[in-house]
């Protein structure tokens, strides 16, 4: 009896070292450093119904929209270093103007601070439920996270995940179905030979350089004559 209840002892132990670990990965509340001052910059812009918003993290943020596309109603909402969280916390400065369209890339981040795959996605529902009901005529096109590269060094907390960005991906392909949600699959259009982030579209494996936003804006055109 002794034995088996010292065993019992270990293993709730144990139990609860597993959870605690987990949940210390898990930080919902972390934010960037610029989050706030963004969030009440973009709080203080005229909205119109025009507009076509780009929501995401540093790789919607590094574009400048309006001149890539030769679009002036191009919105920048990205945030450097944001997360489903975040984009889910500013959600309502986004769909109170009632923009014509969102194109939104997001979730790298998530996946750089290991958030499972189920709560990343449970945020995704989140988002395309909250666009869907505070701004009904608004087109929604969700975009599927970009391939990374791990022969650079410079974002080693963001490589070595592509099994878990081909999860994400499949449930975000999911979700654009069961919300009749517009998807554009970016992950295989940025692929070489290896199914890493080609090469030619990056210089550290993470983020695109000029020549990978052309090839994004390629892939936008079609989406943006609509």
């Amino acid at each position: 009896m002794k034995t088996k209840r010292y065993g019992c002892i270990v293993l709730i132990t144990l139990s609860f070292c597993v959870l605690n670990a987990q949940n210390k990965t898990i930080d919902t509340t972390y934010r960037p450093k610029t989050y706030n001052v963004q969030v009440r910059q973009f709080k203080s812009y005229p909205d119109n119904p025009n507009d076509i918003v780009f929501l995401g993290n540093s790789i919607t943020a590094r574009a400048h929209w309006n001149e890539l596309l030769g679009l002036p109603d191009a919105r920048n909402r990205g945030i450097s270093g944001d997360t489903t969280f975040g984009v889910l916390e500013r959600l309502d400065e986004i769909t109170e103007g009632k923009p014509e369209k969102i194109f939104m890339l997001i979730g790298i981040n998530d996946i750089s601070r290991n958030f499972p795959d189920s709560v990343i996605l449970g945020n995704y529902e989140k988002i395309i439920q909250h666009i869907q009901s505070k701004s009904p005529h608004t087109k929604l096109f969700v975009e599927t996270i970009l391939p990374v590269n791990s022969n650079f060094k410079a974002y080693e907390r963001h490589y070595h995940k592509d099994n878990h960005i081909l999860e994400v991906n499949k449930g975000i392909k999911e979700l654009a179905d069961k919300y009749s949600v517009t998807l554009i699959d970016l992950y295989p259009l940025f692929l070489d030979n290896e199914a890493r982030l080609d090469a030619k579209y990056t210089d550290e494996g993470l983020h695109l350089n000029e020549i990978g936003y052309l090839h994004w804006k390629k892939i936008l055109q079609p989406y943006l004559a609509n």
